[in-house]
């Protein structure tokens, strides 16, 4: 581990953009159709469940991170076993974001441009950052935090005086009945709440340790609140109908702005918080899978492995899928089941069980030595 220290606000700040990054261009709790709003208030809920699972789970190696920790719970050939494999969870989650965005931005501003090269533009640029280090990382976050803020609290603005917005659109509640927004609920645990696990390898960071549990819970509920609200607003002024044909939803919500034939076409709003949102969420899962692998191997200068791993990952980006409706499928189809599920919620809940065996064992063992 590098030899840095971020505060509470700063910690704060990085859960909220890393869980806003991808989601905000990526609808979430869409099967549940204008209940989704809902779905992703219920998934928030769960997204706090597992997160004070995790937090259990470090409470018990404070200072440490999971690839540290799990060889002291499962010893040392099962626990790097699955440290490895949790490892390359974290670098396949990294190549589908970098994969999200370079996407994006092909069909959105660059249609001529390879994604490979586009791809290779945005790891320059989260090469260097890490580099930088996580404190650099956590200064840049506070800063850009303000400029999304203020574009976010501007477009409403603007959609409000633009009269776009018609609350019709929500009606009915649980057309579709309790069953699918129930099924919506936990697909959007996994995504984006639950991804909240890489944080895990964050926190050994802060400079406060108490305040990890707290801050966590504040930015899961925030930003699980702005989901709720942007995804309210694009059904709102879309409607269901089209919200579902759009590739990206709220690009298509803040096309609709226009006032006095002098305020339209602010797409630049959506690139903007995209991009932001988009650096944030791939540097810090590459940042957190470099650190992983760093402390699995006993890499002492993690630095030397950031131009290796990040070109990986960047190879691999390209390659996990030939086309982009590919891409999508695997995420709503492979993902959740077969990695999210147990990443996200199988092997936590077995290495808490196992810590609290661990400890009790350790305090049997106690009033025997004295």
């Amino acid at each position: 581990m590098e030899k840095a220290k971020i505060s509470p606000r700063q910690l704060f700040v990085l859960i909220i953009l890393f869980q806003l990054g991808s989601s905000i261009i990526i609808p979430v709790g869409l099967t549940a159709k204008q209940d989704a709003w809902l779905a992703i208030l219920g998934g928030m809920v769960g997204g706090l469940l597992l997160f004070l699972l995790y937090y259990k789970v470090g409470s018990y190696y404070p200072g440490l991170v999971p690839t540290e920790y799990m060889p002291k719970l499962w010893g040392p050939f099962f626990g790097k076993f699955f440290a490895f494999f949790y490892v390359l969870y974290l670098f396949y989650l990294a190549a589908r974001v970098l994969r999200d965005f370079g996407e994006m931005l092909v069909m959105f501003a660059y249609p001529e441009t390879p994604l490979f090269i586009i791809n290779l533009l945005w790891m320059i640029l989260v090469v260097y950052t890490i580099r930088k280090g996580i404190e650099t990382l956590a200064r840049t976050g506070e800063i850009l935090f303000t400029v999304v803020v203020i574009l976010a609290v501007t477009a409403l603005i603007l959609l409000i005086l633009n009269g776009s917005i018609d609350t019709r659109n929500l009606q009915p509640l649980f057309e579709e009945g309790s069953v699918t927004v129930l099924k919506a609920m936990g697909e959007s645990v996994f995504f984006p709440f639950g991804e909240i696990v890489v944080f895990t390898m964050i926190y050994p960071y802060l400079n406060q340790l108490n305040k990890a549990k707290r801050v966590g819970i504040y930015a899961l509920l925030v930003s699980g609140l702005v989901l709720s609200v942007t995804m309210a607003i694009n059904l709102s002024v879309l409607g269901f109908s089209l919200l579902s044909r759009s590739q990206f939803p709220l690009l298509s919500t803040i096309q609709t702005i226009e006032i006095a034939e002098f305020i339209e076409r602010l797409d630049v709003f959506f690139m903007i918080g995209v991009i932001i949102g988009g650096f944030f969420k791939i540097t810090i899962f590459v940042y957190v899978a470099i650190m992983g692998t760093a402390s699995l191997f006993k890499v002492k200068e993690s630095s030397h492995l950031v131009f290796p791993l990040g070109f990986i990952t960047l190879f691999l980006s390209v390659g996990i899928a030939s086309n982009f409706p590919e891409h999508i499928r695997e995420g709503l189809d492979i993902v959740p089941l077969y990695l999210h599920l147990p990443f996200q919620m199988i092997f936590p809940l077995l290495l808490l069980v196992s810590a609290i065996l661990v400890n009790r064992k350790k305090q049997k063992k106690q009033p025997a030595t004295k």
